[in-house]
């Protein structure tokens, strides 16, 4: 037994040398997509995917290459810090819960991956969900907040209402619905924050659209860069007069060697058997079949959401992350519903250990593709 402790411990070792091989190997990569991320803001209008960017020229007129791991890597600190907080609250930090742990802020899907799309937007997601996980729930103040992280979220990118909204109403749903009486200003309130962070989705997909050419576009972000000479860096930017239609023709264009992934995306959910395993004991173990159905329906709308994702954009690596992450979310989420003990992740089991250093060992997954 104290052998199998000492495992534990090692593997925190091992993932932060990993996770910083991860940020070095970065470093080297060039940020093409989230570089034009902190370039495009409202100068022109409302458009999608500015909202980092206009806040971004709230500080500077000139943006440097170097801000986009700088701020990348704030939010990702700040991430991981709250996210070992949320752990701590829900689980405890100690030698039986740190094989949960290990499964889950040290799998190649999560924190490793988030350092591998190091820039992109993925991660403000899932810092929008544990706020919720941390913060009281005791008002409809609880909801009003879920909204306004959720619109910024969309704002950010309107694909965040298919990739961490329906996690985001599901947290909602089981912290500040489900323990209550539910009121009419409850219900009028929920439907009215759906039907709100709709319609924003809505306006950002199809009037969010670039009003200028493309050159005058590329112009333009040319004048907001430290560097105008790292052209390259710019390539992409057609993805702002990219229309859905062609975004869907691109993925269907791009199924088939994508799902050649399928089998790796496989195995490595199969190495997360204990997390899984962990998840479905505490499901089991709530007292209400109400919550228990509740909490399975709430699972089937996030993994449908995703389903819609994979069919309209094709970064399939990202969007199998993130919907591990969701997870991840949902787990500590349950945890605060009415419940038996559960059993957790045993961290004596011979198995499962050697399971717990093979995902300690992979660095992350990717982008569109495993690895």
């Amino acid at each position: 037994m104290i052998a199998f402790s000492k495992h534990w411990r090692a593997m925190l070792a091992v993932n932060a040398a990993v996770m910083l091989g991860v940020v070095l190997h970065k470093l080297t990569l060039p940020p093409y997509i989230p570089y034009i991320h902190l370039l495009v803001d409202y100068h022109h209008g409302f458009i999608k995917r500015a909202l980092i960017g206009a806040i971004v020229g709230l500080f500077t007129t000139k943006v440097p290459v170097w801000l986009v791991f700088a701020l990348g890597g704030t939010v990702w600190l700040i991430t991981f810090a709250l996210f070992v907080q949320l752990f701590r609250r829900t689980f405890g930090l100690d030698r039986t819960t740190l094989p949960l742990f290990v499964f889950t802020a040290g799998s190649p899907f999560v924190f490793k991956n988030f350092l591998f799309t190091l820039g992109h937007f993925d991660v403000y997601g899932c810092l929008g969900a544990i706020i919720l996980l941390l913060v009281p729930a005791g008002s409809l103040l609880f909801v009003l907040l879920a909204a306004f992280l959720s619109a910024v979220l969309v704002l950010i990118h309107h694909i965040h209402l298919l990739m961490y909204v329906p996690t985001i109403t599901a947290i909602v749903v089981l912290r500040y619905y489900l323990p209550r009486t539910i009121t009419t200003l409850d219900i009028a309130t929920g439907a009215g924050v759906l039907a709100g962070l709709g319609a924003l989705f809505l306006g950002a997909q199809f009037l969010g659209t670039m009003p200028l050419p493309e050159a005058d576009f590329v112009t333009y972000l040319r004048s907001r860069m430290a560097d105008p000479s790292r052209t390259e860096l710019l390539q992409f930017a057609y993805v702002w007069y990219q229309p859905l239609a062609k975004e869907v023709q691109d993925t269907w264009a791009r199924l088939p060697s994508n799902l050649l992934g399928v089998p790796v995306y496989a195995l490595l959910l199969w190495l997360h058997l204990p997390l899984w395993s962990s998840f479905k004991s505490l499901i089991g173990a709530l007292h209400e079949q109400r919550h228990r159905q509740i909490v399975i329906a709430s699972l089937g709308v996030i993994s449908l959401a995703y389903l819609v994702m994979f069919a309209m954009v094709f970064d399939y690596s990202r969007w199998i992350s993130s919907w591990v992450v969701c997870m991840v979310l949902m787990l500590h989420a349950v945890k605060t519903l009415p419940a038996k003990p559960a059993v957790l992740v045993d961290g004596d089991d011979r198995k499962t250990t050697i399971l717990g250093w093979i995902v300690t060992v992979i660095p992350r997954l990717g982008i569109i593709r495993p690895f």
